[in-house]
């Protein structure tokens, strides 16, 4: 463990900006997650910012205020870093200055800190910016780490045998595709391919009928290891720079079709939402947990496996899933949940999976993400994705205002949210990851009515 309690966890600071000390906010003081914002609507360049209540620290702003011009060298050199486009700069410099400025930004922001005078200039209230990704991504890596996912899903493909044989022995994963990764607020097009019926001999073409959303939690690379040299179990998590929300949208329908023998393809390259701020590994130490299997589950190979893992490994963070229909928007309803889960179900933990992505010899680098795959719960109202809530398409569910899904439809606009809480500590949240489904293109539809006459002829 790389991360230990400090004066930044104290449930008792308050910041001058009086919004960080309301009750229930998601970026109190003690949690102070990076994005990269601009005005909304402007041409300004996207910088770094922290949230701070329902204010942006501009940090270009705050270093040119000069608050830092007595700061020792490792927190110089992290604040400089910051006057990047991108987080990728200070990612590069490794744990030490993460803290370090962390460490910085929590005093100037307190409200005994005489830096006020000079920093009120540097915020923007959230909901006048607008959010691009906050780090460029090299590449993408989606994991299966929830054993409830895993056996739900089985048992509608393989009700005998749900989890294939190396489940429990090795983290599965899939690379994934960058370019189509958007920060909240993505809307893209309901995604076309091939979809094979069981009754029907041959496949047809048109846009996915089962569309679906995947809850997951994203883990941001900071440090990466150079190629050939694997990442030990010990030193993983001084890779992780922090975690965001995930959505993993998937056409179900295309998947059951493509997924054989090499796995997802066009059922999970049209889309990625994560959401804006990065919530740092330090800031989430004071909800760690052991990490814990069944007895008679087999214990993680040694590569795998440390004392500090199984001590502290998992993070106690709870996972939120909701949908706003068109109708929902029209009528000025908010949000209605769908499921809710918590990250500590995962079956492999976030420095695990940093460990076997090195293990062959792979390097990652600053700004890589990787994806936990559906972090689903051991209850049935625990499930991160609509394939589980509804059985596989078979039980409709039916929202508060009449109205029924079984999977997404055109205009749905589907929301992640996470938050860490513990007596004795303060509550601090992720923020939101929000998606909207939009109709197919001309092109598409047209493409969907010759395969739905073709299919009809059948």
């Amino acid at each position: 463990m790389i991360y230990r309690l400090n004066e930044t966890h104290d449930v008792r600071l308050r910041s001058w900006v009086e919004s960080a000390n309301a009750h229930g906010t998601d970026f109190p003081i003690q949690n102070l997650p990076y994005g990269v914002f601009r005005r909304r609507g402007s041409i300004e360049d996207f910088r770094i910012g922290v949230a701070i209540g329902a204010q942006i620290l501009d940090l270009r702003k705050a270093y040119a205020a000069g608050v830092f011009d007595d700061a020792d060298n490792l927190t110089l050199a992290a604040i400089e870093a910051c006057r990047s486009a991108t987080l990728n700069a200070l990612m590069a410099l490794g744990s030490e200055a993460w803290q370090a400025l962390r460490l910085a930004l929590s005093r100037l922001l307190r409200d005994t800190s005489p830096a006020q005078v000079h920093l009120r200039q540097a915020l923007l209230p959230q909901d006048e910016a607008e959010y691009t990704l906050p780090m460029t991504i090299g590449d993408y890596t989606d994991f299966y780490t929830s054993i409830h996912h895993a056996t739900a899903v089985g048992k509608l493909f393989r009700p005998d045998a749900p989890l294939l044989p190396n489940y429990k022995w090795v983290p599965i994963g899939y690379h994934g595709r960058v370019s189509s990764i958007g920060v909240s607020g993505q809307q893209f097009r309901r995604p076309l391919g091939q979809t094979k019926s069981p009754e029907r001999e041959t496949p047809v073409w048109g846009p996915s009928k089962r569309l679906d959303f995947e809850l997951e939690v994203g883990i941001v690379i900071g440090t990466g290891n150079a190629l050939g040299e694997p990442v030990s179990i010990d030193d993983a998590e001084s890779r992780i720079f922090g975690l965001c929300l995930l959505n993993d949208w998937s056409a179900r329908d295309v998947q059951a079709w493509e997924y054989q023998p090499l796995g997802p393809f066009l059922a999970k390259n049209f889309a990625t939402t994560v959401s804006p701020w990065i919530v740092t590994l330090d800031a989430l130490t004071p909800y760690r947990v052991p990490f814990e299997r069944p007895e008679s589950d087999p214990a993680p190979l040694p590569y795998l496996d440390s004392p500090s893992v199984r001590s502290a490994g998992s993070i106690d963070v709870d996972l939120e899933v909701l949908i706003e229909t068109a109708r929902m928007q029209a009528e000025n309803h908010g949000p209605e949940r769908l499921a809710r889960s918590n990250f500590r179900h995962s079956y492999w933990t976030a420095g695990q999976l940093v460990t076997h992505h090195t293990a062959g010899g792979c390097n990652l680098r600053e700004g890589d993400l990787l994806g936990s795959g559906t972090q689903s719960g051991p209850q049935p109202n625990e499930a991160g994705s609509l394939l589980e809530l509804t059985s596989g398409g078979r039980k409709p569910i039916v929202l508060a205002n009449g109205e029924q899904r079984v999977f997404i439809e055109d205009g749905d606009t589907i929301v992640l949210r996470a938050w860490a809480e513990k007596a004795g500590f303060a509550r601090i949240g992720f923020g939101e990851a929000r998606g909207t489904v939009l109709a197919a293109t001309h092109d598409a539809s047209t493409s969907s009515t010759a395969s739905a006459a073709a299919e009809s002829k059948t």
